[in-house]
């Protein structure tokens, strides 16, 4: 999820686990009390927080892909988060003479706004290495795209109805409720696009050795779905639930523009892409994939398919690959296109974008 969202979940869970003020002249209203606004605070601050990981890309570029959504989103290390967040917000408050309380009274805020964090990502399908430091593995349900307008608007509607009704932690449970069914519909869909592939597979007679669907903007039924047989990948842009085409023109709003790629299953054009390609390319595209500077793309690559393979200019033998999960119809350019040149003194490392190769340091 984007950070803006992550954002907005983290006040969403402070302002449902912040304390209603105690009544006046009881023994709890001379005690230290957290404004509810701390809590909305705290819990705003701790779900950005696992997405300052991005000053590994100060390291490199290749740091920064290892490492993102990595210890920062680990499960394991999220109660030692919770300590160092809590401590440090109370100490804010504290020294800037704001009446607060101590580190344990913002403790269950700040883990609880930090787990929805981690299932903010984990319901996406970039991968969240939730085990981290002790294993890289990168979990994601897939559920999910990564921008989805109307799990943020939810949020922002929970928060909205909570400013109006200051003194109940209704509005932002039931919020959270909401959130939580839409994301089983997404579910829902997902489920039908793997059937679907499933369908097509047995229909052709492939013996299909993955199955899976990437979720794509829109509409939580808009799918492409994925078929593998060891060597091919087999993938349509599918929605589950239209049963005619839907046709949008350039007049037509943005969610109508890009919902319409998507066919309904009866009509999906399934296309097939070979992995490593075929002809006199396919040795070099096995090399260049089979090579150790190539490892953190294997690492990093679900669905991945040759994208190129040959002469680049002065003399160099390059091939490079793209991930499936990230052809969204509709969008001019796909990221995470990254390849191997065979250049003097060895493979050279780079990624693909509109404008030519850039080069890549490996380190």
């Amino acid at each position: 999820m984007d950070t803006l969202t992550h954002a907005l979940s983290g006040a969403l869970v402070g302002r449902m686990l912040a304390s209603r003020r105690p009544a006046a002249g009881t023994r709890a209203a001379n005690a230290a009390q957290v404004p509810v606004w701390q809590m909305v605070v705290a819990g705003t601050a701790a779900a950005i927080f696992p997405d300052l990981d991005f000053v590994l890309g100060w390291i490199s570029e290749l740091t920064y892909l290892r490492g993102h959504r990595g210890v920062t989103h680990s499960l394991i290390l999220l109660p030692l988060w919770g300590v160092l967040i809590a401590w440090l917000l109370a100490r804010f408050w504290q020294r800037g003479g704001r009446v607060a309380a101590g580190w344990r009274s913002f403790y269950p805020v700040v883990c609880a706004a930090i787990f929805v964090h981690i299932l903010g990502d984990l319901i996406t399908q970039f991968g969240t290495m939730i085990l981290a430091p002790f294993s890289d593995h990168r979990f994601g349900w897939g559920t999910s795209f990564i921008i989805d307008l109307p799990f943020t608007g939810i949020l922002l509607a929970g928060l909205l109805a909570s400013a109006l009704w200051r003194s109940s932690r209704v509005p932002a449970t039931a919020s959270l409720v909401l959130l939580a069914g839409w994301v089983g519909v997404q579910a829902m869909g997902r489920a039908e696009a793997i059937e679907a592939a499933r369908a097509y597979a047995a229909a052709n007679g492939i013996v299909a050795v993955e199955v899976d669907a990437a979720p794509r903007p829109a509409s939580p039924f808009n799918w492409t779905a994925i078929v593998f047989d060891g060597e091919r990948y087999h993938y349509a842009h599918l929605n589950t639930r239209r049963s005619e085409p839907l046709v949008a023109t350039e007049d037509d709003n943005f969610i109508r523009r890009f919902s319409a790629p998507y066919m309904p299953v009866a009509m999906a054009q399934w296309e097939v892409r070979e992995r490593f390609g075929n002809g006199s390319t396919r040795a070099l595209a096995e090399q260049v994939w089979n090579a150790e500077d190539f490892a953190f793309y294997r690492w990093f690559a679900m669905f991945p398919v040759l994208d190129h393979a040959g002469e680049e200019g002065d003399g160099q033998v390059c091939a490079s690959f793209k991930d499936l999960r990230f052809l969204t119809p509709g969008r001019d350019a796909q990221p995470f296109i990254y390849g191997l040149c065979n250049a003097a003194g060895g493979w050279r490392l780079f990624e693909r974008e509109a404008g030519g190769l850039r080069w890549i340091d490996p380190r």
